[in-house]
């Protein structure tokens, strides 16, 4: 154990350490700054209420982030640990629609369990990427990656049943970042052009085939909210009092931010015109306050932890670090095209929270415990190529 410990000293990687810091603190200071009305006047707490909940949430998050440094992520490899993880996670999947929260906001994807609130699909994404890599290592050990029927569609129906789970929430942008997660896992495995292009035909006929069920369930599916929110993608300003009205009022946050912003604490859109500010739009507020410069921080730090993982995916020896390390480098990437996307009206809204900034307990412990993951094989990585 202390000859671990010393290799992790020498081998950890301190520059992801220290990028992951500062964007939790540069969040912390954010959530405070944009949602201090929101508190006061919506729910009629104290001023500080969510950015004492964040720092709650902080001091679990970076405990689990240095914790998941330290566990060899060769374990996740384990047949019964990789058992053990799926369970899990259908359990959770399951239990959101029987007694989840949420529906108010469009999507019943919340689970209330006492004092813990709990987003199955954000525990989905982290859990899909280490048994996809996982199971695929274990392909590759044996020569049978290649193996279409045996190796590559069982992953891919736990996918499946995981997303369409989702999707019944309906949680829509967590379902596509899923998908193109596992996607990118797959391909960092090196399987054949061959075998991928037949993988990429089945889930096209399987996208088809949900586009022809959403025409045929429309009306119980595609509600008067969702609607709404898809006709504001295509012209917010049409529908500015109605569903287009967040999109619009982020806009306004953009455009008065310019190089420098207007200050820390003098956004005014926050003041009760821009919806839940301190979550999925805290970039709208940060543009505001903080400008360009602002921003670009933001953007800096989070692109620096995906070049990371992305070097380590394509440097790295060992195919399951390989593909765990491709995986969380997409997590964090799509998860942010994802949220910036729908912000600037690239995509449909879907609320999904900006890694590390947004407010959210779930979202900044297993985003945490995903980079904790990623500092592992970095440090395994590191250590290995010392010995050639």
């Amino acid at each position: 154990m202390k000859t671990y410990f010393k290799r992790y000293l020498n081998y950890t990687d301190f520059s992801i350490v220290f990028a992951y810091l500062i964007l939790c603190i540069f969040g912390l200071v954010m959530i405070y700054s944009s949602s201090f009305y929101w508190a006061v006047e919506k729910y009629d707490w104290a001023p500080d209420y969510f950015y004492q909940q964040q720092k709650f949430n902080l001091f679990l998050a970076i405990p689990v982030f240095f914790l998941m440094s330290l566990f060899p992520y060769k374990h996740f490899k384990n047949k019964y640990m990789m058992m053990l993880m799926v369970s899990v996670m259908f359990v959770l999947l399951l239990l959101v629609h029987f007694i989840g929260s949420g529906g108010a906001a469009g999507s019943q994807s919340w689970l209330y369990l006492g004092p813990i609130n709990l987003q199955p699909s954000e525990v989905a994404k982290i859990v899909l990427v280490l048994y996809f890599s996982g199971l695929f290592a274990k392909k590759i050990q044996k020569g049978t990656l290649n193996d279409l029927t045996n190796s590559i569609y069982p992953p891919i129906i736990i996918m499946a049943a995981a997303v369409a789970s989702i999707m019944l929430e309906t949680d829509v942008g967590n379902s596509m970042i899923i998908t193109f997660v596992c996607i990118t896992v797959i391909v960092a495995s090196g399987v054949r052009v061959q075998v991928f292009s037949k993988l990429l035909g089945l889930i096209f006929g399987a996208f088809l085939i949900i586009g022809i069920l959403l025409y045929f369930f429309r009306e119980s599916i595609i509600t008067p909210r969702r609607l709404g929110r898809l006709e504001a993608f295509f012209n917010p300003f049409a529908y500015e009092d109605s569903f287009g009205y967040q999109i619009v009022n982020g806009y306004l946050a953009i455009g008065s931010g310019g190089l420098t912003g207007l200050g820390l604490g003098n956004s005014n859109q926050k003041y009760g015109y821009l919806p839940e500010p301190h979550t999925d739009f805290i970039m709208a507020v940060i543009a505001e306050e903080l400008g360009i410069i602002g921003v670009g921080i933001v953007l800096l730090g989070i692109f620096f932890l995906v070049f990371k993982g992305l070097s380590i995916a394509l440097t790295g020896k060992d195919p399951h670090g390989r593909m765990i390390a491709a995986g969380i480098a997409s997590i964090f990437g799509f998860q942010t095209f994802v949220n910036l996307g729908g912000m600037l009206g690239i995509i449909p809204l879907t609320g999904v929270p900006l890694p590390f900034i947004s407010y959210g307990g779930t979202a900044l412990i297993l985003f945490s415990a995903a980079l904790g993951i990623l500092v592992n094989v970095s440090m395994f990585a590191r250590y290995e190529k010392s010995k050639n």
